[in-house]
């Protein structure tokens, strides 16, 4: 039929085959466009550049696969890695829909909670560091491996980029914010304008107060036992204490690993997270391309390491 210069529309219930001076009169609805070669249509989705969206091209991957790629991510939400695959926001996951089938026991444990708040869906902030979400939070008595006792989270307004600090004491914070700050503003060369935080005498103090008006960077506390204020650093806190408990939960580990869960679930949900209104990742707002993902694996998963202190006989394992 195309031979004969013929057009052919496919649709779910019928076929038809369309007149030589047929001619589209939309190609905004163009999905996809693929060449004839060798007397077929064949492409590789995997190397494909859309012009569209392609949801109904994508296979469904096996429940193995998206509970795989579910642990793999820090037990992010399945539509979450939907969205990454049908936006192609990340190199390396693979150009399948995962489907969630509700067995993750750990996810059941870890983030069983009450409704919460709609999302803010206008955004004021138009750069980078323009405001930055400060939140001290206290690991009840539990100790990391490391001896520390708090973790400091700072979060980015715009991108929603998140960095995590570990202190075995609060007196500690002060310096932290004043090196974490320099150093950002110099790597993507915009300045922090405005801090927003609780009372805590961590960052109201002599230190930071003579920081800040240094470098003319204004403050915003909120008021006292209403954390609703500080909604950003106090939501980005819970979720990374829901994706910690989740993955100690997975991984059997003991509750002194707590740092180190909470490390990765912030460095993971960096590049698989989207910001809204932008679709895009926190890490490609901040930094400027999408993240590549393909190397990473379970946390807790077992691995060997090369022993390469020591020289080794020849029939001496090579791995501890």
């Amino acid at each position: 039929m195309c031979d004969k210069k013929n057009s052919v529309l496919f649709t779910k219930t019928e076929c038809h085959v369309l007149s030589r001076d047929f001619k589209l009169l939309d190609e905004s609805q163009v999905l996809l466009k693929v060449p004839r070669r060798n007397n077929m249509y064949s492409f590789d989705l995997k190397n494909v550049v859309p012009l569209g969206g392609l949801t109904c091209l994508f296979a469904k991957a096996k429940i193995d696969e998206s509970n795989l790629w579910h642990r793999r991510l820090g037990h992010i939400n399945f539509k979450t890695m939907n969205k990454l695959v049908r936006g192609n926001l990340v190199r390396g996951l693979p150009s399948n829909l995962f489907e969630n089938d509700h067995t993750c026991v750990a996810c059941h444990k870890g983030k069983q909670h009450k409704a919460s708040c709609k999302p803010k869906l206008m955004c004021f902030i138009s750069q980078p560091l323009q405001m930055l979400h400060m939140d001290l939070f206290r690991l009840t008595s539990v100790r990391s491996i490391n001896h520390k006792t708090y973790f400091l989270v700072v979060t980015d307004d715009y991108s929603r980029f998140s960095s995590v600090f570990f202190l075995a004491t609060k007196d500690e914070t002060s310096g932290i914010l004043k090196t974490f700050i320099t150093g950002i503003e110099n790597q993507i060369n915009h300045k922090v304008k405005i801090i927003r935080c609780d009372n805590g005498t961590e960052f109201k103090n002599n230190d930071m107060n003579q920081f800040c008006r240094m470098k003319g960077i204004k403050r915003e506390f909120s008021v006292a036992r209403t954390p609703q204020q500080n909604e950003v650093g106090e939501r980005k806190n819970r979720t990374l204490i829901e994706a910690a408990r989740t993955m100690l939960s997975d991984s059997l580990l003991l509750t002194t690993f707590w740092a180190k869960v909470v490390n990765t679930a912030c460095y993971v949900q960096n590049r698989v997270l989207m910001t809204k209104p932008y679709n895009k990742t926190p890490y490609e707002l901040l930094v400027g391309r999408p993240p590549s993902i393909s190397f990473m694996r379970p946390f807790g998963c077992p691995m060997t390491i090369l022993n390469a202190l020591v020289p080794l006989a020849n029939l001496i394992g090579k791995a501890a």
